[in-house]
């Protein structure tokens, strides 16, 4: 398929659906990520669509409602999501109690962690399993689960974090902004990131670049509540902030 074709046909489903995921257009214009990924570039660059975080938006669509699929979302920018969780991981000392947020790039960080004399509690399940197969001790918060991120969500994780005091933690966010803040499209879900970070000394945003000036429904907390850990901070309006560590390659 010609790259003008790919085009036409990308904005006909967005015209149809309002938003899709790199996933799916894979599946439907046989293409690589990385030709999909250079397309939404190109059409985003030209007002034709809304770029996000593991697919497009239509232009008028500012929202973004729904999570993807974890397995849709850990292959997207994964070199970057590696090399900020490789840094994060090395911020954890001994005798922390470390709090780990459900997500794929805090779940890349179980890879690189290297301090067994800490104590790590999540609620993200193959988290949890993970960190307890490589004999970590590991604490898994009770509750729903909510399927599209693998994460325990509700009243039940609410109440157990909020009898924790943790000495670090690491979170992921689905959009950053100055005026919003840091994001997710579900409420349940920003409750637990709001109160474990409510409860937790030094906290860390772990986003990369792609989640920058992007807004999800729910604000869980404002743009100074925790240091961003990022690949790049583009724009003039992210330059300069002492509040984001930009990880380089």
């Amino acid at each position: 398929m010609l790259t003008e074709q790919r085009f036409e046909e990308i904005l006909r489903l967005l015209s149809e659906k309002g938003t899709i995921t790199v996933q799916e257009l894979k599946e439907k214009l046989h293409a690589s990520e990385s030709t999909i990924r250079r397309d939404l570039t190109v059409l985003h660059d030209n007002g034709k669509l809304t770029k996000v975080f593991g697919g497009a938006v239509a232009i008028h669509s500012h929202m973004h409602t729904k999570d993807i699929q974890v397995s849709a979302r850990e292959n997207v920018n994964r070199e970057e999501k590696i090399r900020i969780a490789r840094y994060a991981a090395s911020l954890i000392a001994a005798e922390d109690f470390v709090y780990l947020d459900a997500g794929t790039t805090t779940g890349f960080m179980i890879d690189y962690i290297e301090e067994r004399q800490a104590v790590y509690v999540t609620n993200g399940v193959s988290h949890a399993k993970k960190l307890a197969a490589l004999g970590f001790r590991v604490i898994l918060i009770g509750g729903e689960l909510k399927a599209s991120t693998e994460a325990v969500i509700g009243s039940t994780a609410v109440a157990m974090l909020q009898k924790y005091h943790f000495t670090i933690g690491f979170w992921g966010a689905n959009g950053i902004s100055r005026k919003s803040g840091f994001t997710t499209p579900d409420n349940d879900e920003a409750m637990v990131k709001q109160v474990s970070l409510e409860h937790t000394d030094k906290k860390y945003m772990l986003c990369d670049h792609d989640k920058f000036n992007q807004v999800s429904t729910v604000s869980f907390a404002a743009f100074g509540d925790a240091v961003i850990v990022t690949d790049k901070a583009d724009g003039n309006e992210f330059r300069g902030i002492k509040n984001i560590i930009v990880v380089e390659e």
